[in-house]
């Protein structure tokens, strides 16, 4: 076992290498807030008003003097208060206004009694429950107030945020430029989805389900096809895809026994490193600095590259992004509902199904049988449970670590 698992690095080791070569982009645009979903900020969003922007009742209800209230008496009403319709006459002593949620308050109100704690006598109001000053009123800029960074740089705009700043009349927002990732596949096995297969030809799902992802993240994807195994046309792919995007992510290629050319190639046009990962599937990785993009080359196998592009390619595409928030869910823990396999040597990301247990625990199964080639695991599965590199077999009721999938995989 120590001579397999020999000179293999930690996928942690591996993503922090990674990371600390990276600068995020520093190009930015200002887009429509109606066409940046899913976009990262590259600048702070600052308020240009109170929220709200005026004193406003909480309730509906009644605004009250606190000297007109305080002898007991039924109050006559002076008028109403409507949002988007305030009462704007003259406001007599001993009476009360008849007010709507989100109205503004007439000047001088004191307090709101909601119309639940108030009794009608004839055309008067009668208030049944005793009565604070500054019940019921929302405050001028209670929530945000003007000049507050209300989103910091980095931010993924989504449906929470996107409302918020167009709550605050703001109609366009500084966003990086989307990242431009070129991706092809290598081998003469592949055949794009469609075509017939020949003898000991395979479908090409990883690049396809690499471009899926790619999507989901915002990126502008150039998609070259797939290269077949020619020096020269492999070359002349890595070159476009090189002056092109600001990374090229390849698909093949890059585990022990396979051409050597893509190797000595890639040494050629730049600086990259093949790490023999400690991780289950996805044990082949590379990476590193081509003249004008990084480049991350993939497993041939779909399992194994789906697994590397999630825990290694995605955390570098957000930090490159801008983004701040992780970009990996944190993880948790579940009790094995079923038994596990597991060999010691690897950190091993079996495929799962994580629930809730009549107790309240989470519990997760497995998805079946767990080879690097089984893609239809992926669309069982909601999560990742994750088996330390040197823990053996999982019996059921053991404690594992989960990670639930995010967007890119259906989480």
């Amino acid at each position: 076992m120590e001579s397999f698992t020999a000179g293999l690095i930690s996928l942690e080791e591996a993503r922090q290498k990674m990371l600390d070569r990276l600068s995020p982009l520093s190009e930015s645009e200002t887009l429509s807030v109606y066409a940046a979903a899913g976009r990262i900020t590259a600048a702070p969003v600052i308020s240009p008003l109170n929220v709200p922007p005026f004193d406003n009742s909480a309730m509906d209800g009644y605004a009250v003097r606190m000297a007109d209230i305080a002898r007991g008496e039924a109050l006559p009403l002076a008028g109403k208060a409507f949002a988007g319709d305030p009462f704007s006459g003259e406001w007599p002593a001993g009476s009360c206004i008849r007010i709507m949620t989100g109205a503004p308050v007439p000047e001088g109100t004191e307090a709101v009694v909601m119309q639940e704690q108030t009794t009608t006598e004839g055309e008067r109001i009668r208030f049944t429950a005793e009565v604070k000053a500054g019940q019921n009123i929302r405050r001028a800029g209670e929530d945000i107030r003007q000049g507050d960074s209300v989103l910091a740089a980095g931010v993924r705009l989504g449906a929470a945020e996107l409302p918020l700043i167009a709550s605050l009349g703001i109609g366009e927002v500084e966003v990086v430029r989307r990242l431009r990732v070129a991706i092809f596949s290598t081998g003469d096995e592949l055949q794009p989805p469609g075509q017939p297969l020949a003898a000991g030809q395979i479908y090409d799902t990883n690049r396809f389900a690499v471009r899926l992802m790619l999507d989901q993240l915002g990126c502008e994807v150039i998609d070259l096809g797939i290269i077949r195994d020619d020096p020269q046309a492999l070359r002349a792919a890595f070159i476009e895809a090189d002056r092109a995007a600001d990374v090229v992510i390849s698909s093949g290629g890059v585990s022990v026994g396979e051409a050597d050319y893509t190797k000595a190639m890639l040494d050629e046009l730049g600086a990259i490193t093949f790490w023999k990962l400690a991780i289950k599937p996805g044990k082949p990785f590379a990476f590193g600095r081509l003249s004008n993009s990084w480049f991350c080359g993939l497993p041939g196998n779909p399992v194994s590259a789906a697994v590397t592009f999630y825990q290694l390619v995605q955390p570098l595409l957000a930090k490159l992004s801008g983004q701040q928030r992780a970009a990996l869910p944190p993880r948790q823990r579940a009790r094995a509902a079923t038994r596990l396999k597991k060999t010691p040597g690897r950190l091993d990301f079996q495929r799962g199904i994580v629930s809730r247990g009549e107790n309240g625990e989470l519990q997760v199964v497995t998805t079946g049988h767990q080879g690097s080639h089984v893609f239809s695991s992926f669309s069982q599965a909601n999560c990742f449970i994750v088996l330390e590199r040197e823990r053996g077999h999982v019996e059921p009721g053991e404690w594992v670590e989960i990670e639930p999938f995010n967007h890119l995989l259906g989480g």
